[in-house]
């Protein structure tokens, strides 16, 4: 299958930052209905969430194109218990004009895959301090996957659009 298949060159606007903001929080409420004991540790331990790799490098560069969105949730770890390991779930972003990749069956629009992971850090930090730190310092493979692309802020909301990753190109669109 050719590239301009699989891939989308629309732009992703504030509007699709808000889609994706809102699908993660749907993502959320779902696993910790489904995992009671987390939901008590964890609810009120979201430190950011970030639209990652390829298509947030497309909304960096204009020039990558979008083949689905991985949006990842960071927690503040608790000493209790460690955030664990989940597997990647998935949503459709539905109709828009990013279109879909025809390997996607199943899904009207792109492919949303939610990832969650703990970081060391306090629940008050700052998201974007901690956030760089754990790109700019990959201790796991997850990181140093991450670190290879982009990463933009979909919360805090007041955050939302903030390139948080690479640092040459940090700052508000």
């Amino acid at each position: 299958m050719d590239r301009d298949a699989e891939y989308s060159d629309a732009k992703i606007d504030d509007e699709d930052l808000a889609r994706l903001a809102q699908l993660a929080r749907l993502d959320r409420e779902k696993f910790f209905a489904r995992n009671p004991g987390l939901a008590r540790l964890y609810h009120d331990r979201v430190i950011c969430v970030a639209l990652c790799q390829g298509a947030a490098l497309h909304y960096v560069d204009g020039c990558n194109g979008v083949k689905d969105f991985d949006v990842w949730t960071f927690f503040a770890e608790h000493a209790a218990h460690r955030f664990p390991r989940r597997p990647v779930t998935h949503a459709d972003f539905g109709p828009s004009k990013f279109g879909k990749n025809p390997n996607d069956v199943g899904y009207v629009g792109r492919r949303v895959d939610f990832l969650m992971r703990g970081v060391a850090c306090e629940p008050e930090a700052e998201p974007v301090t901690v956030l760089r730190e754990y790109l700019s310092r990959p201790l796991t493979k997850s990181a140093w996957e991450l670190a290879k692309k982009a990463a933009i802020l979909l919360e805090p909301s007041t955050l939302r659009g903030l390139k948080i990753w690479p640092l040459e190109a940090a700052g508000r669109e």
